[in-house]
């Protein structure tokens, strides 16, 4: 009789858990795998501290004028959401895709974009000082009049981007492609560039002088462009390319 009692018995096997069950693991501010509306993210905002929203579905979503500084967007999509005028300082955006995202005039101060698409987002006269992007996909994206005092890229496409006027002043600019957009009146002085390119960029009125181009492709480079880069540094492989651009011979 004692022996039975002490005898193995077989354990049962615990219960799958229950995918719709909330993750006791998870922190109180992580929203996963929801449709966002404006009334949602409204009644987020309203608890204390920044959100962390993972997988959220936010395309075409309203978030105009809200206040979001903080927040964490991982893996999220926000195609043509519309960001205007929001407050939006020290956002983490990791993963995200929205293409035609509407961020005009939003204060991206210190926002942090990594591994993003937002192609053909509109950035016009956004607040993205000391923004960082890494490894991000801005093509045909819209930065005109935007503030981008230290805001810094790396590893981004920048193709067909409208960016005049920015300063990019003693910068070092890693995997940057800057083809086809427009950088007019640009200040690259003393930037340093490590395999991009401006091949066929829109460049009249940039400025140059200090600049170290051996990292950069020129093609495209037109006779009109050619002046721009006085006082830069270039390889000799370069200045035979440019060369063959203008229509000389080099033998």
């Amino acid at each position: 009789m004692t022996d039975d009692l002490f005898a193995a018995r077989p354990v049962a096997d615990p219960p799958a858990p229950d995918p719709a069950a909330p993750d006791p693991a998870a922190p109180d501010s992580m929203v996963r795998g929801q449709a966002l509306t404006r009334a949602a993210v409204q009644a987020l905002a309203a608890q204390p501290g920044p959100r962390h929203l993972v997988e959220c579905d936010g395309d075409e979503v309203d978030l105009s004028d809200l206040d979001l500084w903080g927040w964490t967007f991982e893996r999220c999509s926000f195609r043509r959401a519309n960001f205007k005028a929001a407050r939006l300082e020290g956002v983490k955006w990791q993963g995200c895709r929205g293409a035609f995202a509407d961020f005009s005039a939003a204060d991206l101060t210190d926002a942090l974009f990594t591994a993003c698409d937002f192609n053909n987002g509109l950035f016009r006269r956004a607040i993205l000082n000391a923004a960082v992007f890494t490894g991000c996909k801005l093509t045909g994206a819209d930065l005109s009049e935007a503030r981008m005092l230290h805001a810094r890229y790396e590893e981004t496409l920048l193709i067909n981007a409208r960016l005049p006027s920015q300063s990019f002043l003693k910068q070092v600019l890693r995997k940057v492609d800057f083809g086809q957009a427009d950088v007019r009146k640009s200040d690259f002085r003393h930037a340093v560039f490590e395999d991009c390119s401006l091949r066929d960029a829109h460049m009249v009125g940039c400025r140059f002088e200090g600049a170290d181009l051996r990292g950069a492709d020129l093609g495209g480079l037109r006779l009109v462009d050619a002046a721009l880069f006085r006082g830069a540094t270039i390889s000799r492989e370069q200045a035979g390319q440019l060369l063959g651009e203008l229509g000389l011979n080099v033998r």
